[in-house]
This record gives structure tokens, sequence and C-alpha cells, in this order.
């Protein structure tokens, strides 16, 4: 394409390279008929050849490669020498000819909107809205040729810069084209989303609306109409007081004018007119297949399309096969890990899960569905039954308390409209009955210290059959027995785990008796304290073992100068070679060969699969234990859980004695005696599920990372690794040869996809509408601009605020408070060190929840942002009995 200049109606989306996103949607729009002033692009080649007239440009981009985008005063100076720079070159012949040819043909008398369209602005994965320069009323062959050359010096206004620097865009690869485009003056103008852009709803179109030109709006001087618009109805009017509006005039550019006090809060659209724009809304949708933010103008009772560009700010919706209102909550704040995982992993889940299976249990359920990269429950035709609606919120509040809020919100809103189906019915009740009857017997029959042998035995056993049915095939058929398994996993095999969910759902049960008994009984401040006290070093819980075990590691490399250092500096590939080389290291491999039998298939964010794990990585152990030499004595971990049995002893002696010397003091102590020993042996299994889990899908994932091997031999796949990127059928698909289409294609786009989507922040509660429901907190009493969330670990602390993102960066120093975005086992490590807790994600019943009051360590969870809003080096208060984090003032002044 050799043109400098194309008119709208010569462009569709095939020319984005050529006239950058606004330029492709406004031909696209003209051909598809939708009312769009007319115009024409100057194409990126024109833009590409002025810039291949400048000297100094190569020198430029040089200095754009190595600029931050965090050093906003260096973009600043950078941005305003290019611009400058850009503006004093000379516009070279043919491109100006080619400009004036095109606007006499427009209509050299008009008055044009002159935009910047770059080549990666109004994609559906980034929208660079607002990044370059708009000039409005450009009259004449002087202000036309003026405004373009200023468009193109606007690829380096400084946001423009800062955002292609944060997202990863080549300065040199994103090209500009300019939208010369002819003015309409309208009435009224403004913006219009085919999606509410606040909550996320797909089915209502939201429209904002003002009087004069859309950039009032679009600039913040003046607040507009809202209107939205669902199934055809106005739902809502929210009509503004517009003090001002900005007009064209004559000679060219605009004007702002004061709005007559009578018309201020008159309605910019009439009903008539806001339904018929809702319409043209749909159809562009319907074009484009996606979400679209449009910018619209009324001019003598017709609209104007001037713009249309994705919604990119949506969370993408789980898709469904009917068109009822469905409920989803997020998977991943339930399991403390919000980030996106890979194909595999969700293929995983999809297929472990029991629920929503329509064919073999080797299928992917549809009571778990992707979205973003993420899982999300779908809990629809669970809330259809009436026992559900009641517990369930109760149940998840032990999860999220604003995941229990969101739901209970919808209940209560009365939008799940459907009739109970009797299949789910059934398989609920075949689900929970057994369970339910293993919960009583153990509450009241069983002896409770067996039960943790009998997990364990359970554990081993159905650990060795898996090992043992998967390795003893290959090829597809090896991946048709890891389906198999995945698909029994849960409730069918020979050790299904739902044989293993009554010992810790009974020390749940019991733990909620002991609470409401004790609270009746006794009903002071002194008994809440020992009912703290009771939640200290659980026996037999997995969790509590591997951070003991990993400050096992640390004492034994700190006799070692050498030890220490090595770990600092380790690399995964040689790291045991490179202990037999230095004094201590024989010693010290020992216990790490220790920790990996039993650990070594974990790591964090351990429910995506494709995670490295640390037998793969230990380095991914170093930061732990470095930070507890740091702030931890030599054996103080063990003696800090030992003093924790002791004062969790000692307060079941004080509560029992207390309830013994009240009316009836005899049977109650008797059956609060029977309570207690059963939470604290049940309650130490409450991660041997997830343990087993994870053990499982370890022996999967070396299965079929042997395949993916194989696969590569065969030139199939470029890398092993490659596999984290199908789900289960394409691989099998690959395996019997009857995969269509190109693989690696096909891995590499997923490969991008799961990169842009852990930018994304999942929600924690969505409907099918894609509408995000965000539940409401509890008010409690707390000091003005703390940041509220969930307590679930009592007490009080202040320190050091350590932002840790991830674990494997942590550097936690003696008496600091680690705030993290969520934690599971693979954190665990970090809690020995940590002096309080504070996190994003997660509620009573959750990993870090239990974690801290096992170690005794205020916690509050539950707060957005925590780890934004909250600085490293803050200086902050814990107040883990209210629920509320203060941030006091930075570590210098601290």
């Amino acid at each position: 394409m050799e043109k400098y200049v194309l008119y709208f109606k010569e462009i569709d989306k095939t020319y984005l390279p050529f006239v950058g996103g606004k330029g492709a949607n406004l031909g696209e729009m003209t051909k598809a008929g939708i009312p769009v002033p007319q115009g024409f692009c100057v194409t990126t080649l024109a833009y590409r050849k002025f810039i291949e007239t400048s000297q100094e440009m190569d020198e430029l981009f040089n200095r754009l490669d190595r600029v931050s985008p965090d050093s906003l005063e260096e973009i600043r100076e950078l941005g305003q020498r290019i611009r400058e720079h850009l503006q004093s070159i000379s516009m070279p012949d043919d491109i100006q000819s080619a400009i004036l040819q095109a606007w006499e043909r427009t209509g050299k008398g008009k008055s044009y909107a002159v935009r910047s369209s770059a080549t990666a602005e109004d994609l559906p994965t980034a929208s660079f809205a607002g990044q370059q320069e708009t000039y409005l009323n450009v009259r004449g062959k002087e202000q036309l040729l003026h405004a373009i050359q200023k468009c193109w010096a606007s690829l380096f206004t400084d946001r423009a810069i800062s955002y292609r620097a944060k997202n990863g865009f080549d300065h040199r690869s994103v090209f500009l084209s300019v939208v010369v485009q002819e003015m309409v003056f309208p009435e009224v103008s403004g913006i219009m989303f085919t999606a509410d852009p606040i909550s996320g709803n797909r089915k209502i179109i939201s429209i904002n609306a003002s009087f004069g030109l859309g950039e009032a709006l679009v600039s913040g001087l003046v607040s507009p109409d809202l209107y939205q618009v669902r199934s055809g109805e106005i739902i809502k009017k929210q009509i503004s007081r517009k003090k001002i509006a900005i007009y064209p005039v004559p000679e060219g550019g605009t004007i702002t004018k004061n709005i007559p006090a009578e018309k201020q809060e008159v309605q910019a659209l009439s009903d008539q007119k806001i339904l018929e724009l809702a319409k043209i809304g749909q159809r562009i949708e319907e074009h484009y297949r996606s979400e679209q933010d449009i910018e619209w103008c009324l001019v003598d009772g017709k609209f104007y399309i001037v713009q249309s560009r994705p919604i990119t700010s949506l969370y993408p919706v789980p898709h469904i096969t009917d068109d009822k209102l469905h409920v989803f909550f997020s998977f991943g704040h339930q399991q403390m890990m919000t980030d996106a995982m890979k194909p595999l992993a969700i293929s995983f889940w999809r297929t472990l899960m029991p629920f929503g299976k329509k064919g073999s249990v080797r299928s992917e359920g549809h009571a778990l569905l992707e979205a973003g990269g993420r899982l999300f429950v779908d809990i629809t035709e669970l809330l259809c039954l009436k026992p559900v609606r009641k517990i369930l919120p109760r149940v998840l509040s032990g999860i999220d308390e604003l995941i229990a809020s969101a739901i209970s919100e919808l209940i209560e809103r009365g939008d799940i409209q459907c009739k109970p189906n009797k299949q789910v019915k059934r398989k609920v009740v075949r689900t929970v009955l057994p369970i339910a009857k293993n919960i009583i017997k153990n509450l009241f029959f069983r002896d409770p210290s067996q039960g943790l042998k009998y997990v364990n035995d359970f554990m081993q056993r159905s650990i060795k059959e898996c090992e043992s049915f998967v390795k003893g095939a290959s090829g597809a058929e090896r991946i048709k027995r890891i389906q198999e398994s995945l698909g029994n996993l849960l409730l069918y095999s020979n050790y299904p785990l739902s044989n293993v969910l009554p010992y810790p759902l009974s020390g749940i049960v019991a733990w909620k008796l002991i609470e409401r008994l004790s609270q009746k009984w006794l009903g002071d401040q002194q008994s809440v304290h020992l009912l703290n006290k009771l939640k200290k070093s659980l026996p037999g819980n997995v969790t509590t073992e591997l951070g003991l075990m990993i400050g096992d590691l640390a004492d034994a490399a700190r006799p070692y100068p050498q030890v220490i250092d090595y770990l600092q500096r380790a690399k995964d590939e040689t790291f045991y070679e490179g202990l037999g080389r230095i004094q201590g290291g024989d010693a010290f491999r020992r216990k790490l060969v220790q920790f990996m039998d039993k650990y070594g298939m974990r790591c964090p964010g351990e429910i995506d699969v494709t995670n490295p794990r640390w037998r793969e990585a230990p380095t991914l152990l170093v930061p732990s234990i470095m930070s507890h030499i740091r702030s931890v004595a030599p054996g103080e971990h063990r003696e800090k859980f030992r003093r924790g049995e002791k004062e969790a002893e000692q307060a079941a002696k004080e509560i029992l004695s207390r309830i013994g010397k009240t009316r009836g003091g005899y049977l109650k102590k008797k059956l609060m005696s029977r309570l207690i020993t059963v939470f604290r042996n049940g309650m130490g299994m409450r991660e041997h599920p997830k343990y087993i889990i994870v053990q499982h899908f370890d022996i999967y994932k070396q299965a079929i990372l042997d395949e993916g091997r194989a696969l590569v031999g065969k030139g199939i796949l470029e890398h092993e690794q490659d596999v984290f990127y199908l789900s289960l059928e394409e691989l099998l698909a690959l395996e019997e040869n009857r995969f269509s289409g190109n693989i690696r294609e096909l891995v590499q786009s997923r490969k991008i996809k799961y990169e842009q989507y852990q930018k994304l922040t999942p929600p924690r509660v969505m409907t099918s509408e894609g509408e995000v429901i965000t539940g409401r907190r509890r008010d409690i009493e707390a000091p003005e601009g703390a940041l509220i969330g969930t307590p679930v670990s009592a007490g009080v602390v202040e320190g050091v605020a350590r932002v840790v993102l991830r674990p494997e960066e942590a550097k936690l120093n003696p008496g600091e408070i680690l705030v993290a975005p969520f934690t599971d086992p693979g954190w665990t490590p970090l809690f020995n060190s940590a002096k309080g807790l504070v996190m994003e994600v997660g509620g009573m019943m959750t990993h870090g929840a239990v974690v801290a009051r096992e170690y005794g360590i205020p916690a509050v969870v539950g707060i957005d942002k925590a780890t934004e809003i909250i600085k490293d080096g803050d200086y902050i208060r814990v107040d883990g009995t209210q629920g509320y984090v203060q941030i006091l003032e930075d570590d210098e002044d601290a």
C-alpha cells in the first residue's frame, strides 16, 4: 500500500496498519452503513516518510528505548524535545499535495476534526485512548497541515511515551495515521457504552450526554446526563446541571460558553432519542462482536458516530450455553491464588470437578468455567435449592466476607428465578449425606486421635495407586488415564477425597459449636481470649510442618557461612551439585532432601500445576530461608510451636474448669472436652485434602512433561512446556493424530493471551450478564482513614510493612508485618518471620488466616488493593481483633 491518503469508504479493519485503530473503525462503520461524518485518513506511510526526513530521530528513539515508565522528569524533557523537533521539520511536498487534494475533494470550505490514530490504538487489548491529540474546527489548508503535523508530534506526549513503555510497546513499531473528518456542529453530544462500564453488565447500555461538542464531557469540564437502557426500555435517568458547553467558532477553533440557568437542568436527549441512540449502539456492537465505547453527536435531529473503540476495562465473562442468568464466584479467591492460570491447569481443575458433567468422568465439567485465565464456580443451580440459599452465604463467609455479602445481595434482589433441578438435588444429597454422617460419627463416637493416622495411611495408598495407574501407560492411553484419575479423584476412585473431607470438616463444625456454647455458657472477654489460644499449634497440620521444616533448613545453614553465601547465588540447574563443594553443604543437603521428599511438589500458587515446584526450582526457597535466619533465633520456631501447644493445652483446661463451675457443669464440661479434642485433632487436617490433590497433580504433571518431550522429539511441539498451553483433550487429540489446525500458532497465541490475562484483576462475584457484584463490608468502629477488612487472627501489632508480591522475592526482617495479595501453602515459610499479616484476599477459614492463628500473629484480610495503598516501609498498625489497618507513618520517621 503506497498511498499517503485513504478515504473512509476505502477502509475496513484490514487497513489498521495503515490508518490506525481509529481510522480503521471509522472506515469499518462507514462500510457497515453506520452514520459517520465523511472524511479521509493520512496513512502511516506518510508519517514514516515524514520521520525519515529527520536526522535526529534514530538517536531520540534510542533514548526512548532506555527510558523507564516511572522516570517522569526524563520522559517530560525527552517528549518535549521530540515534539518541538517534529514540529520544526518541513512536511515533504508529495505528502502535502496528497493531503490537499483529498481536502479539496471532501470540501475545502468545510471545518474538520483532526485526530491522531495510532496503530496500537482502539484495540481489544489496549485502547491507548487519549494518548494523542485531537484538534477541532480546523479550517483552511494552513490550519489543516499544521494540525496534522502536531498530531504526528503528539505520538510523543508524556502520557503516550509512558503508556507504551509501561505496556511493552516498541516506540519504533507504533505508527501514527491522522483522521481528517468533517466537523458536525451538534446540539448535543456524548459517549455511549454498550455495556455498563461501572458494573460491567453487558445488558445495559449507558449513555452520557451534554450540550455542544463532546470535548467538554471528555475533558471533565461538565457533568453529563446519564441514561441507561435495557431491553429497549429506559431504566435510569440522572439529569445533571450542565453549566457550560463547548462550541465551534467560524474562524476555526472552539469557545467555551455558559449555558443559561433555565437550560442547565433540561434533559439533553428526549426519551425517543435515547432509545434511537441505544439501537445504533446495539448495531455497532453486533457488527464488531464486542462491547463498544462510542462517541456520538446529534445534529438537526440526526445522530452521527464520530468514533467507536472496544471497551478494554471489562473483565471477560464465562461462556454459557443458555440465556438464563448465571452466578459465578472466583475459585482463585477461594483458593487464595488470584493470578491467571495456564490452560493445562484450568483443564485439570475442570476435569477434577465432578459436578456439571454431561459426558464421562474424563470430560471437563461446567460447574467450573474459565474467564480471563481464571476459574469461576457456577453456583446457579445450587442457588435454586432453598436450603443452599440459606447455608451457602454462611459457608462462603469463612472464605471471603465480600463473596458471601455479594451472594446474599443477589439472593435478596431476587435475580435468581429458577426451579430446583431434581438431578442436581439428588447429586448434592448423595454427595453431602455420607460426609455429614461421617462428621457426626467423628464428633461424637470415633476416637479423634486415630483420625490423623487414618488420613495419612489413606493418602499414601491413594498416591501409590495413582502413581502405578498413570505410569503404567504412555501416549494417548496415559492422557486418558490422567483424565480418568482426575475425574474420579473427589468422589469415585478407590480412595476418593470425599473420605478425607469429614475429618477437617469435623474440626470446623466442632469449632463452631465451641464458639456458640462458650458464648452461651461463659460469654465474657476472657473466654474469647482463651478460645484464640485454642487455635495455636494444631497437631498434624502439613502446612505448619512445612514451615517448621523451613526453619530446620535455616538452622542447618546457620553455622556455615559458605552455605549461606552459596544459597544467595545458587542456580537451580546446579543447586545440589554446588552444595557438595562447600563446607556444611552435605549437612544442609541432607535436610533439604528430607524436605523435598515430603514437600518438594509444593510451591507458591500451587493450584496452577504449571508453576515450578520447589523440587524443580529449589532457589524459590532461598528468600524464606534467609528471612528466617535474619528474623528467628536458632530453634525458636520449634520452641514457639511447643509453647503454642502448651498454651492451647492450658487454655483448654481453663475453659473446662470455668464451664465445670456453671450450672449443669459436669455434662457441659464433658461435651466441651469432647469438642475441643475433636477440634484440635480435626482442624489440624484442614490442609490434607489440598495436599493430596497437589501430590496427585505432581504425578500427572511429570507424566505430561514426559509426553511433551516425546512430542518435541517428533517435531510436533517446539518446547516440552508448550503442553502447559493445551487442555487435556487437546493433548489427547495430538497424541491420537486428530488435532486440526496449527498447534504451534495456537500455543503462541495462548502465551500472548496468558500475559494479557496476568494484567487483569478478577472480580469476586459476577453474573453471566457481566455484572460485578462487589458486596458490602460490615460496619465497624475504626479510626478515620483506616483500611477496613476482615479480622481473622486477634491481637494488635505495630511495625514496618513489608509488601511482598511474590514469596521468592521476600526479604523479611525481624518485627516486620507481611503485606501480601494472598497466601497459600507456598507462602507458609514466611510466617515464622512475620509479626503480623495483611492480605487483599481471604476469610476466617482460608489458609493465611488459619496459619496466622496457629502462629499467634494478628491478621486482617480482604483489604482490596492493600499492596498498592500500603507502601513498602510504611509504619502500620494491624488490629486483628476489630479488623482494620492504619498507616501511621513511613519507616524513616518511625
